[in-house]
C-alpha cells in the first residue's frame, strides 16, 4: 500500500501518521547507505595507504628530483604538474612552487580540485611544481636535510626556466610555511615571493579565552611524551597523533557533524566526503629526530622568531635575511595558527615599520574572517578569491616598496574605475599598516611571556629526565614488529579498517545498499521528523560545543596558574619580576652595511635619467595616499618601458623602486628636487612621461588632496601644465609650501 492511499482514522493524525512511516522508510535506508559510505572509506583508504606514493593531486604530474636518490636521502620529491587541456602556460611568467604541509596527513592537498592554489596559479599563466612526501622517512631523515633538498628542488625549478621573469613563487601551508620561512632565510637567492598561508611562526602568541591549543605543551610536562611516542615508534613518530591533535580541536565536528552532514544528504554528499578523507585518512610517519625538532625548537621552544634556531653548520635562522616580498594568509577563525600566532613573529623581528624597511623587507598579510584551518588551503572559495588575487598579481607584488601592508579585497562591479585593469573579479588593495595594527589583535602579555618561558624550562627539565631514566628501558623493550603493530591499531586506523570490506559484516551491507539504490524513498523536505531531527542534531553539536568550552576554559586556567606561579618560575630559573621580550636588536654589522648603503644612495639622488625622474614622482605622490591599488600597479607596468632603450625585467625594475624608494625616505626633499636635474632636454619626453604617471595615479579614481598637490609640484618639475597628463588639477602654485 502507498504512502498516497495510506488512511487512518482520526483526520490529521493520519498525516502524521504517514510522516512518520515515511521518515522511517528513509531513515532506515540512509543508514545503510551511510554504513556503505564508510565501507566504501575503508575500502579507499586500504587501496590509498597501499600505494608506494599515495596523494590526492588531481593533476597529471611527471618527476623531476626523487629525494631518494639525492647523496643526503629525504623522503620529498619535486614534480612538474602537467596542465591540463585547455589551460595555456607563459613561459615568461615566473614558476609557482607548491610545498605541501607534512604533519600527520599526505600530501596533495594544495591540489586536489580544480579550485586550488595549483589550479589558480595555473589559470594566470604560471608554470606549477609541486614538492610532495612518501608515507615513511628515509633513514637519518632530519628537518635541516629536507631544508636542502627543497634547496635543490627550488634550484632545478630556477634552471628549467631561465626565461622566467622572476625567481619561483614559493606557497609554504601550514607546517610547509615555516619550513619555506626557515629555508628562505638561510638562501634568500633562491627565491621570488613567499606565500604563507596558516602557518604558525609565533608558538606562545594568542589571547585569553581563545586558542588553547598552544597551552598542550605546557600541559602535558613538555616534550618528554613526544619522545617516548617516538621511541615506542621504534624511531618514528606517527603521524596520525598530530591528525589527533587537530581533532580534538573540534569535537562537535570529529564526533557528530562530519559523519552527520553525510547520514543526512547521503544521495549527494559522498564523493565530496570520500574526496577529502582520501587525504585526511593518508597518516605519514616522521623520524624521531624531525618531530623533537619540531616540538623543542618550534611549539614550546619558540624559538624560529628569536634567532635562536642554528644549523649543523652554524648558521643561525634570522627571518630578518630574508629579501623576498613575504604574504600572510591567516584567519580569525582559525584555532589551529590564529592570526596571532601568524603574525606576531614581526613584533619579535622589527622594532618598528621603519626597520622592516631598513631590511629591505616587503610584508603583505591579509585576515580572512571565518574560514578555519584547512579552508585556508582547501577551501575553493579562497583558491578563486584570495589565493587567485595573489596568484594573478604576484609580480605587481614583488616590486611593492619595502614596508608593512594589509591585502584587503573588493569586489569588482559595474562602477569599478578602470576594470579593465583588474585582472581577476576582485579589487585587491595593499594599504599601509604599523606594527601597532598587529598589536591591536592581541598578544601576550609580559606575565603570559613569564609563564611561557617557564613552561619551555620545564619541559627541558622533563625530557632530560626521560632520557636519562626511562628512554633505555622503552628501547630495549621495544621492536619494529612491536612499533608496526601499535601503528595498526591507532583508533584513527582501526575506524577505517573495522569498517572496510575486510569486515565481512560489511559485504552484507554493500548487498543491501545496492538494493536499496534501486528503490530509495527519500522523506520530503517538510516531513516535520526531518525537521526534528535537525533541531536533534543542533541540540548535539551545542551540547559537545559547551563540553569543548569547558574544557578549553579549565586548560587556560590550569596552564596560567600552574606557570604563573612565582615559586615555579624561581625553581626553573625565571624571575618572576622580569619584563621578558624576544625583540631582537639590529645586528652591528647590519647597522653598518646599513649607513655604507644610506650614503651610497644619498650620492646618487642626482644621478639617473627620465626613468628614474619618472618612478621617484610615482613614489612621491602616490605615498600619500598610504595605499597601493592593483589597478595602479597594472598601470605602472607601462613605466617599464625604457625611453631610450630596450624593456627592463622585473627584477631590474624592482631595483630601480627601491632605490627611488630609499632615496625618498633618506632625503624627501632633496631626492623629489633633484627630479629636475634628471629630465631630459626634449619636452615631448617629459610630457609622455608625465602623462603616463598622471595615468598611472587616476587608474584607481581621482586625484585629490595631498596627492593633487603633490602632482601639481611634479608637474611644475617636469615644466609642464598638469592638464597635459590628462589630470583635471589647477596649476602648480610656486608660492606653495613645499612638502
Amino acid at each position: 500500500m502507498s504512502m498516497e492511499t495510506m488512511k487512518v482514522p482520526g483526520g490529521p493524525l493520519s498525516g502524521l501518521v504517514a510522516s512518520a512511516v515515511e521518515y522511517m522508510v528513509d531513515a532506515g535506508q540512509r543508514s545503510v547507505l551511510f554504513l556503505d559510505i564508510m565501507r566504501r572509506r575503508g575500502d579507499q583508504y586500504r587501496e590509498h595507504v597501499a600505494q608506494t606514493a599515495p596523494h590526492v593531486l588531481q593533476y597529471a604530474a611527471e618527476l623531476i628530483i626523487d629525494g631518494r636518490k639525492l647523496d643526503e636521502p629525504v623522503n620529498y620529491a619535486l614534480v612538474r604538474i602537467i596542465p591540463p587541456k585547455g589551460v595555456e602556460i607563459d613561459p615568461e611568467r615566473r614558476p609557482f612552487v607548491v610545498i605541501d604541509p607534512r604533519a600527520g596527513h599526505g600530501p596533495g592537498i594544495g591540489g586536489f580540485k580544480a579550485d586550488s592554489e595549483i589550479g589558480v596559479a595555473m589559470k594566470a599563466g604560471h608554470p606549477c611544481y609541486f614538492v610532495g612526501f612518501l608515507p615513511e622517512p628515509m633513514p637519518g631523515q632530519t628537518i635541516e636535510r629536507i631544508a636542502r633538498a627543497e634547496a635543490l628542488f627550488i634550484e632545478k625549478v630556477i634552471s628549467h626556466h631561465p626565461e622566467a621573469d622572476g625567481k619561483p613563487c614559493v606557497i609554504g601551508n601550514c607546517q610547509a610555511g615555516w619550513a619555506v620561512m626557515i629555508l628562505a632565510s638561510l638562501r634568500p637567492e633562491l627565491f621570488g615571493p613567499l606565500i604563507i598561508a596558516g602557518a604558525p611562526l609565533a608558538y606562545w602568541a594568542g589571547v585569553h579565552g581563545k586558542y588553547p591549543m598552544r597551552y598542550s605543551g605546557g600541559l602535558l610536562g613538555g616534550s618528554w611524551l613526544t619522545a617516548m611516542a617516538s621511541d615506542l615508534g621504534a624511531g618514528k613518530f606517527d603521524g596520525a597523533w598530530l591528525v589527533q591533535n587537530f581533532e580534538n580541536q573540534n569535537p562537535s565536528n570529529t564526533l557528530w557533524t562530519k559523519q552527520y552532514n553525510v547520514y543526512s544528504k547521503v544521495d549527494t554528499e559522498a564523493d565530496r566526503y570520500l574526496e577529502f578523507e582520501r587525504w585526511w585518512g593518508g597518516h605519514v610517519s616522521l623520524n624521531a629526530e624531525e618531530i623533537q625538532f619540531i616540538v623543542d625548537e618550534l611549539f614550546i621552544g619558540n624559538n624560529l622568531a628569536a634567532g635562536r634556531i642554528e644549523m649543523s653548520d652554524g648558521q643561525k635562522v634570522d627571518l630578518r635575511n630574508i629579501r623576498s616580498p613575504i604574504l600572510v594568509f591567516c584567519s580569525e577563525g582559525d584555532n589551529v595558527t590564529p592570526p596571532q600566532q601568524a603574525l606576531d613573529w614581526i613584533l619579535d623581528c622589527y622594532a618598528d615599520v621603519d626597520e622592516i624597511r631598513a631590511y629591505g623587507q616587503t610584508i603583505v598579510y591579509t585576515v580572512h574572517k571565518s574560514i578555519g584551518h584547512l579552508g585556508i588551503f582547501v577551501s575553493g572559495g579562497v583558491a578563486k578569491k584570495e589565493h587567485a588575487e595573489f596568484s594573478s598579481n604576484i609580480d605587481l607584488i614583488d616590486v611593492l616598496p619595502p614596508g608593512l601592508y594589509e591585502a584587503t579585497f573588493e569586489a569588482k562591479g559595474e562602477e569599478t574605475t578602470s576594470s579593465d585593469l583588474v585582472v581577476g573579479q576582485w579589487v585587491m588593495r595593499c594599504e599601509a599598516r604599523t606594527l601597532d595594527n598587529i598589536r591591536a589583535m592581541g598578544g601576550n602579555s609580559p606575565e603570559d611571556e613569564r609563564r611561557f618561558a617557564a613552561a619551555k624550562r620545564v619541559s627541558e627539565l622533563n625530557l632530560a629526565a626521560y632520557q636519562k631514566f626511562v628512554r633505555p628501558w622503552i628501547k630495549t623493550m621495544v621492536t619494529p614488529q612491536m612499533a608496526e603493530t601499535m601503528r595498526n591499531l591507532h583508533p584513527l586506523r582501526l575506524q577505517y579498517e573495522v569498517a572496510s570490506s575486510k569486515n565481512p559484516w560489511m559485504t552484507a551491507v554493500k548487498s543491501a545498499a545496492e538494493e536499496i539504490e534501486d528503490n530509495r524513498k527519500p522523506a520530503s523536505s517538510d516531513n516535520p521528523f526531518v525537521a526534528f531531527q535537525e533541531q536533534m542534531s543542533k541540540q548535539i553539536v551545542h551540547v559537545l560545543d559547551s563540553w569543548r568550552d569547558a574544557q578549553e576554559a579549565l586548560s587556560e586556567t590550569i596552564f596560567l596558574n600552574v606557570y604563573g606561579s612565582p615559586a615555579l618560575q624561581a625553581a626553573v630559573g625565571i624571575d618572576p619580576k622580569s619584563e621578558p621580550s624576544r625583540r631582537r636588536e639590529m645586528s652591528s654589522e647590519h647597522r653598518a652595511m646599513l649607513e655604507t648603503r644610506i650614503a651610497e644612495l644619498k650620492s646618487r639622488i642626482g644621478e639617473g635619467g627620465l626613468r628614474e625622474a619618472a618612478i621617484r614622482s610615482l613614489l612621491y605622490i602616490g605615498s600619500a595616499r598610504g595605499m597601493v591599488d592593483e589597478r595602479s600597479i597594472e598601470a605602472l607596468r607601462q613605466i617599464r618601458r625604457d625611453y631610450s632603450g630596450p624593456r627592463m625585467t622585473l627584477p631590474e625594475f624592482k631595483r630601480l623602486v627601491r632605490e627611488q624608494f630609499f632615496m625618498l625616505l633618506i632625503d624627501r626633499e632633496g631626492a623629489v628636487e633633484a627630479i629636475r636635474t634628471l629630465l631630459p632636454e626634449d619636452v615631448s619626453q617629459r610630457r609622455a612621461a608625465f602623462a603616463a604617471i598622471s595615468e598611472v595615479l587616476s587608474a584607481s579614481g581621482d586625484i585629490t588632496g595631498e596627492r593633487e598637490r603633490r602632482l601639481l609640484r611634479v608637474a611644475a618639475l617636469f615644466g609642464v601644465d598638469a592638464g597635459e597628463g590628462g589630470s583635471n588639477v589647477a596649476p602648480f602654485d610656486p608660492k606653495a609650501k613645499a612638502s
